[in-house]
């Protein structure tokens, strides 16, 4: 099958990737000549301009916008739609917020476009892992790109069926889901980096203790001096809170143990504020994502090795590199 590729970022080239290895057809364009250059040495089509880029899709055109949220992502959006036809489909796999999702569905909808928005999750790791993926979009536009979100989906690996589950497995079960509704994928995903951020708090926040734990101001008598590195090996071992996220804590601490490479300077995407807006509109409580969101604005203030710790899990799920301190 064939799609588009616009953003050939960290997340965008590799799909790519991904996608030519198992046999689909990709035609790719960034703003970035080089990083077309070199997709096109890979195999895809390379394009040297939007118009170039829409004119080398076959239709029902189905182009994938892979580019930073907010103002970069609504005008790549729209400029491809002055471009496309009635009956193709723009797919947005970036971090937009859901609101906007259901807006730009809207307007496209006039014109007879399709719009998808595809929460991805996978990070710098995708191209060999897969990619989890909550989409959202009309069921006849999805359904036709089933056989690329397929291939681009971690597939079954080696998860054990949830107890119950019989016969063919579902699509949830690949690693992907058709959530709803325009906006609806993006929501998913937005609900999803909330807890990522609670999560990742908790881990920090009890490895921290654990660091502490030969602090001066406990008894001699009950002072540890743990080895962190270890004791995150073992809990990935058969551990109640054995997870994809402790597996990178564990490599981010062998790498370096005392984390020095790291100020402790957590930054957000966007994602964990928005799920705490859509909280206060349902009145949902949410004590742990809230404080590890305002956590998160605390770092970049001053660090303890809890956020040396998030640091570093982010470097390593997403490539993430610290901004310099404000001041």
């Amino acid at each position: 099958m064939q799609l588009g590729m616009i953003g050939l970022g960290r997340m965008g080239g590799n799909m790519v990737r991904r996608l030519m290895k198992n046999g689909h057809q990709c035609v790719v364009f960034d703003l970035s000549p080089d990083s077309v250059g070199k997709l096109a040495a890979e195999g895809a089509t390379g394009a040297e301009s939007m118009e170039d880029f829409v004119q080398k899709l076959s239709k029902p055109r189905a182009a994938w916008v892979m580019v930073p949220a907010g103002a970069a992502t609504e005008a790549t959006v729209m400029k491809l739609a002055g471009l496309m036809e009635a009956g193709d489909t723009i797919i947005d796999g970036g971090n937009s917020y859901f609101k906007d999702d259901i807006r730009r569905a809207a307007k496209l909808r006039e014109q007879g476009l399709h719009y998808v928005d595809v929460g991805t999750s996978g990070g710098v790791w995708g191209f060999e892992r897969g990619y989890c993926m909550m989409l959202g979009g009309p069921k006849e536009a999805v359904d036709r790109l089933d056989p690329l979100f397929k291939t681009l989906a971690p597939g079954m690996g080696d998860a054990l069926r949830t107890a119950g589950r019989e016969g063919q497995s579902a699509p949830s079960e690949q690693g992907y889901l058709h959530c709803g509704p325009s906006g609806s994928g993006h929501f998913v995903k937005m609900i999803h980096n909330g807890i990522e951020y609670g999560l990742m708090q908790a881990y920090a926040e009890g490895f921290d203790i654990m660091k502490h734990a030969n602090s001066p101001e406990v008894p001699e008598d009950h002072r540890f001096d743990l080895n962190l590195t270890e004791i995150a090996e073992v809990w990935r071992r058969g551990s109640v809170v054995g997870s994809w996220l402790l597996d990178l804590t564990a490599m981010a601490l062998f790498e370096d143990p005392e984390l020095k490479r790291f100020t402790g300077n957590v930054e957000d995407s966007g994602e964990g504020r928005w799920t705490i807006l859509a909280a206060i509109e349902e009145a949902v409580p949410c004590d742990v994502l809230s404080a590890s969101l305002f956590t998160r604005f605390r770092s970049r203030q001053d660090h303890t090795f809890a956020e040396k710790l998030l640091s570093g899990m982010r470097n390593k799920f997403g490539g993430h590199v610290e901004r310099p301190s404000g001041g």
